[in-house]
């Protein structure tokens, strides 16, 4: 069975309901957001306005991977236009812009190039030939003797031009207009590196995030919430705030007790003075050691379920000269983003009809807005969604349950504008966590040292489990009640967490074995759980890359040399190990330097890193010298883009692997800021990053998380190389 994410949600119908039907290029059914009236509008991301404006609605939410110039490059190149000439806006929601990968207006996975690449592509080259086709039929001459340039058509003799602006109105006839791609070769934007839109708004502090959202007459929310998952209030005094300055209203919700206020503070003190008990809830006895406990029992006396197989492992360790086994364990794991979640929110009720406008930092607008209306008396069409740059994402902003909070509130107080603020305390003790998980490995060598079988047992919570609730609220109509849909999702994510592949992303080996067997286990602990950058990858590359070296050693072979052993020598696994290795001078480093090498494949792209370190005097600290890291995405957008985000990916791939983290007490989590929670500071990373790309004409696949499976393996593998211990749990420590 191959794992794919893709399949399994659209066949299980939990993401788009069944109505990925294809893409259409002007799905008119539906009006367009943000239609400038008088403007071309050939298909839902493209305008041309009669005042020379080129508008781009980004379907994909920026929240510094970058899409923000990367998508209108695309689209630029087939419609002949400059990028920069480009005036972005955040698209509204519509079902063009539904990504056919999930079905959904979401953000992650690290598909937005993946999967907008063709659409994009078509999108400007439709757009171009209408263009064409209208200057054509002025000068009465034949559209495919014409050319453009950056936004001017030119007639077959060079001798007259018309602008796009000039041809905008008379394109409008010609919709149906058949179109041509351009040549790779021909490409002008794409592979280029090119002056990000956003990069003077960041640099200059002028950039309008979530957090940012400013409205006349603007009020503050914050929401007291039961710190143990799954607990609810007991019994709570308004009073207690009563003699408190600022304070506009204090309503209950579904999620807790929110405290609208003049200013922030106001707020932020009143929650902090509010009596309130908790009924703890079914977690009240539950902390990490007995998670880790039920874990751990779970793999030694349950049957997995079988995600992969091929021969029969069972067949072989009898006969088997040396049998190698390991156990390893991964932690629960925050996000963490720079801006904390937040919302706006403003409900105007005119002529009896309620509707509501909404600012969002969300990966999921769609989703936001529904998740909105089941908590709220409205329907989604009531509300509107805009949605906002983000201080970062990692997918946390793919939960939109802050949207739902915002909403709840600004219903209660119509014409008063809302922004829901999270302190850093309540992001990280209210998150959707990256699941723990542990792992149980079994491989054979024959007497010639050679891999003939593979057995992975890995115990982990189902992401889609989680993720059903919300997406309930999605597909179901909006008059069913939230606390109704809320029951469903928890039901159909149940039935379907033993059938979930994403727990297994990463676990399925590129190495050639004639025996290999992948099983999981489903476990729910209670604590939320849901998609972090890299996702299943992030842990079960770390276990592979790490429990192949332990093979490469027993076999008293050379780390990469055992890689390449079990790699086709043409596969793109063999193209990244070999030149991260050339590049990063394997088996030839310094004196005291030491070296450890990992490869991965998430979401399609290749990846492969060795990581060297020095150890101190002590023996007990190292310093990473250098991270190397080779990757193939196909065809480079952006290679500023891509080098960013590996570099991003790394470095915050390094805070999970190496800094403490997130643990329960009372079904509580018990840290609430970065002084227990830390992450990597700027004297702690890489002294140097290098990254190379494999020259490709294939179609673009993701970027945003591909930095991060391979390092926590490459850097373990180092350590063991520098000093003997095989280290097989996160975070990684030296004894």
């Amino acid at each position: 069975m191959a794992f794919s994410r893709r399949k399994f949600l659209l066949g299980t119908g939990v993401i788009g309901g069944g109505l990925v039907l294809g893409l259409s290029l002007r799905d008119n059914s539906v009006p367009y957001p943000a239609a400038i009236e008088g403007s071309f509008n050939p298909n839902a991301w493209l305008q041309i306005t009669e005042d020379g404006q080129f508008v781009f609605q980004l379907h994909k939410t920026e929240m510094g991977q970058g899409v923000i110039g990367s998508l209108p490059a695309i689209l630029c190149e087939e419609l002949d236009l400059d990028p920069q000439r480009l005036t972005i806006q955040h698209a509204g929601i519509h079902p063009d812009f539904a990504d056919p990968s999930t079905g959904g207006q979401m953000t992650g996975g690290s598909t937005s190039v993946k999967a907008s690449y063709d659409i994009l592509r078509d999108v400007g080259a439709a757009a171009r030939a209408m263009l064409i086709a209208a200057a054509a039929n002025r000068w009465q001459q034949n559209a495919d003797d014409c050319t453009t340039d950056n936004g001017v058509v030119i007639d077959a003799n060079g001798t007259q031009r018309l602008s796009y602006t000039e041809l905008a109105n008379d394109a409008k006839s010609y919709l149906d207009t058949p179109y041509v791609l351009k040549a790779a070769k021909d490409f002008r934007y794409i592979g280029k590196a090119e002056t990000r839109p956003d990069a003077l708004q960041k640099s200059t502090g002028t950039a309008q995030f979530g957090v940012d959202i400013d409205l006349p007459n603007l009020k503050t929310a914050v929401v007291v919430r039961c710190p143990h998952f799954g607990g609810t209030i007991a019994s709570w005094d308004a009073s207690s705030i009563d003699s408190l300055p600022g304070i506009i209203a204090v309503k209950e919700i579904h999620s807790g007790i929110a405290i609208v206020a003049d200013t922030y503070w106001q707020a932020r003190k009143a929650a902090g003075q509010l009596v309130i008990s908790w009924d703890k809830g079914p977690m009240a006895d539950m902390d990490s050691a007995k998670i880790k406990q039920q874990q751990r029992d779970l793999i030694a006396n349950e049957k997995p379920r079988v995600m992969m197989e091929e021969g029969d492992t069972s067949a072989v360790w009898d006969s088997a000269a040396t049998i190698i086994e390991a156990d390893y364990s991964v932690p629960f794991t925050h996000h963490s983003p720079m801006e904390p979640q937040n919302a706006t929110a403003i409900a105007t009720e005119r002529d009896g009809e309620m509707t509501m406008e909404m600012w969002i930092p969300s990966q999921s607008p769609d989703l936001s807005r529904a998740v909105a209306a089941h908590f709220t008396s409205l329907t989604a069409p009531q509300i509107t969604v805009h949605t906002t740059l983000m201080g970062g994402g990692f997918g946390r902003r793919g939960y939109p349950d802050f949207a739902g909070e915002a909403a709840a509130i600004a219903e209660q107080l119509p014409s008063v504008a809302v922004k829901l603020l999270w302190s850093r305390e309540d992001d990280m003790q209210h998150d959707y966590y990256r699941a723990s998980s542990e792992h149980r490995l079994k491989a054979a060598l024959d007497e010639d040292g050679q891999l003939i079988a593979w057995d992975h047992t890995l115990v982990a919570s189902s992401i889609i489990k989680t993720m059903a609730v919300f997406m309930a609220a999605n597909l179901l109509p909006d008059w069913v009640p939230a606390s109704v849909a809320e029951s469903m999702g928890k039901s159909a994510g149940g039935l379907i967490a033993n059938y979930d592949p994403i727990p297994c992303e990463g676990a399925k080996i590129p190495y050639q074995a004639p025996n290999i067997t992948v099983g999981h286990l489903e476990y729910d602990s209670g604590v939320p759980t849901g998609f972090w950058r890299s996702v299943g990858f992030s842990y079960n590359i770390f276990v592979v890359e790490s429990f192949i070296d332990e093979l490469a050693h027993k076999a008293s072979a050379d780390p990469l040399a055992f890689r390449q052993r079990y790699l086709d020598k043409d596969s793109q696994w063999r193209s990244v190990l070999d030149l991260a290795a050339e590049k990063a001078n394997w088996g030839q480093s310094q004196p005291g330097i030491f070296q450890g090498i990992a490869v991965s494949e998430p979401f399609s792209s290749f990846c492969a890193m060795v990581v060297d370190v020095s150890i101190d005097p002590d023996g007990k600290n190292y310093t990473i010298e250098k991270v190397v890291a080779a990757v193939d995405c196909g065809i480079v957008i952006d290679p500023d883009v891509i080098e960013a985000q590996m570099e991003g990916g790394i470095i915050y791939a390094l805070s999970a692997a190496v800094k403490a983290p997130v643990s329960f007490k009372d079904g509580a989590t018990v840290e609430s800021n970065f002084h227990d929670l830390p992450v990597i500071r700027m004297n702690e990373i890489p002294k140097r990053i290098e990254v190379y790309t494999i020259k490709s004409d294939n179609s673009p696949t993701g970027i945003g998380e591909i930095g991060v499976p391979a390092l926590a393996p490459a850097l373990a593998n180092a350590l063991f190389a520098a000093t003997g211990q095989r280290l097989r749990d996160l975070p990684l420590r030296l004894t």
